[in-house]
């Protein structure tokens, strides 16, 4: 089981220093977040809060989370990074091919696509695309950026999409993993039927044992029970030495974790407080599990 950490609301110009801090630790990866942009009204509710509110406000920081990948595998070497989750539903998916390959090519093969569908209309109709139908798309965007980035010169015609014979140089030259998120019985089966593994939001410890039931109940049935499928958790109920035992006790391959959080810091506190919040957590957790 490995940890990573989440990089969600931070500062941009700490994302270096921590990938570096996070490296030098052992942590396995780093987690990045997306949002395109904060709309003054919310049309429908967030889904992974009680009450459907945003977690964050208009000058809350971001940064494309694929740029994000490549400035952060630019000062480390080991260091893994995945979305979690890109929203899919709102970007086309020839050009996010040539993007996710660069990223892959450029950390050596350290990058993994976390993708999503996407919850907010806004996002989708500003950015030209209808939000009817927004799952059966994803589907086919999923289709067309393996394609594409398997290498080679290939055509796709499809329902949503369709294009000729092209080539994007250099493809990756190990396949790009790919994270289904999504707590939906339609996203599990997505996950289970065409995905490298499954990534959560924010979960509670007794529904995560639920889901990872059903996607080895859905993955049987769709005879991927013996390959292998990474579960990345954000669970929200289990801490320290024996709730991280009880997770990877529970089928979790990676969980997701924001030492600073613990300490007591915030989003927007000082990189050298949250470097030594990785540090700590690293003695207490990673390093002892590697002597045991």
């Amino acid at each position: 089981m490995d940890f990573t950490v989440g990089v969600a609301m931070t500062p941009l110009d700490q994302l270096a220093g921590l990938a570096r801090t996070a490296e030098e630790c052992g942590f396995g990866s780093i987690a990045l977040p997306d949002s395109l942009f904060y709309t003054e009204k919310q049309s429908v509710d967030y889904p992974y809060t009680p009450d459907g509110s945003r977690m964050w406000t208009e000058d809350t920081p971001w940064v494309d989370p694929l740029i994000a990948a490549a400035a952060m595998g630019a000062v480390t070497s080991t260091l893994r990074f995945y979305t979690q989750v890109l929203k899919l539903g709102s970007r086309n998916p020839v050009l996010l091919a040539r993007q996710v390959g660069s990223v892959a090519n450029l950390t050596g093969n350290r990058f993994g696509f976390g993708v999503g569908i996407g919850w907010a209309p806004e996002e989708f109709e500003w950015c030209g695309v209808p939000y009817a139908r927004r799952g059966k798309r994803v589907d086919e965007m999923i289709e067309v950026i393996r394609l594409i980035l398997g290498g080679g010169m290939v055509e796709h015609h499809g329902e949503f999409f369709d294009f000729d014979r092209l080539q994007m140089s250099p493809a990756p030259s190990a396949p790009v993993p790919f994270y289904i998120g999504g707590h939906t019985d339609v996203a599990l089966r997505r996950a289970a039927r065409i995905g490298d593994g499954w990534t959560s939001a924010m979960i509670r410890f007794d529904d995560l044992v639920d889901v990872i039931a059903r996607l080895r109940e859905l993955r049987a049935g769709y005879g991927r029970a013996d390959e292998p499928f990474e579960i990345q958790a954000v669970c929200v109920d289990r801490f320290g030495g024996a709730g991280y035992a009880e997770l990877e006790d529970a089928g979790v391959t990676d969980i997701i974790v924001v030492p600073w959080i613990f300490d007591g810091h915030g989003f927007d506190s000082p990189l050298e407080a949250k470097q030594e919040s990785l540090r700590s957590f690293a003695d207490k957790y990673i390093h002892r599990r590697e002597q045991e």
